[in-house]
């Protein structure tokens, strides 16, 4: 098993926190992890990424080469784009939410973006804003992504619960539970769709 991923967003978003949760599970099925990490000026609302490479063997690198990336999972459209030329042109799949976060003046249009990513041949497109806000809070916005993002990793289902559940749980039984609906929204969603 060989997964490299990009996880992009703005400060704030939760992509640290997305990187986390896949690291506990992954280490939880005894895979290896490599992992880098970029944080812009989080304070405001630059950008934020994450290079996780994951393998049932040794990893060399913690960074992943132009090209061979096999997921970018982003909680912010424009984000991934950022990143597109480090997937696998053929056979990785792009995950984002779909709800715009302009932090800056001349931020293209919406529909422009989304267009671009729907020409991709493998993506998912999350109003995670929405699903996240109908699960309890729009602040799971970043782990409903994952959960449309984790039929792709190749990590078991249960193990991202449980990664869920520990990194979560010294905020309280409410936010676990939040969490874990947030999750399970994205991944149903994920599957309805490819």
């Amino acid at each position: 098993m060989k997964k490299d991923i990009i996880i992009s967003g703005v400060g704030g978003q939760g992509i640290l926190t997305i990187a986390t949760v896949i690291g506990t599970a992954a280490l939880s099925e005894g895979l290896e992890l490599k992992q880098a990490e970029v944080h812009g000026m989080s304070q405001r609302g630059g950008d934020v990424q994450s290079h996780l490479r994951l393998s049932s063997t040794i990893i060399a690198s913690d960074l992943i080469p132009e090209g061979k990336a096999d997921i970018i999972i982003s909680v912010e459209p424009l984000e991934s784009l950022r990143y597109v030329e480090m997937l696998d042109k053929k056979n990785g799949w792009l995950i984002t939410s779909m709800n715009p976060f302009k932090n800056i003046m001349d931020y293209p249009p919406v529909e422009d973006i989304l267009n671009t990513i729907w020409e991709m041949p493998h993506y998912v497109t999350i109003d995670a804003d929405r699903v996240a806000k109908e699960m309890g809070s729009i602040k799971a916005a970043n782990i409903v992504v994952l959960g449309a993002a984790s039929p792709f990793l190749d990590i078991d289902y249960k193990s991202l619960e449980a990664a869920v559940t520990s990194v979560f749980s010294r905020k309280g039984k409410d936010m676990v539970l939040l969490n874990l609906k947030a999750l399970k929204a994205g991944r149903d969603y994920a599957q309805e769709r490819t």
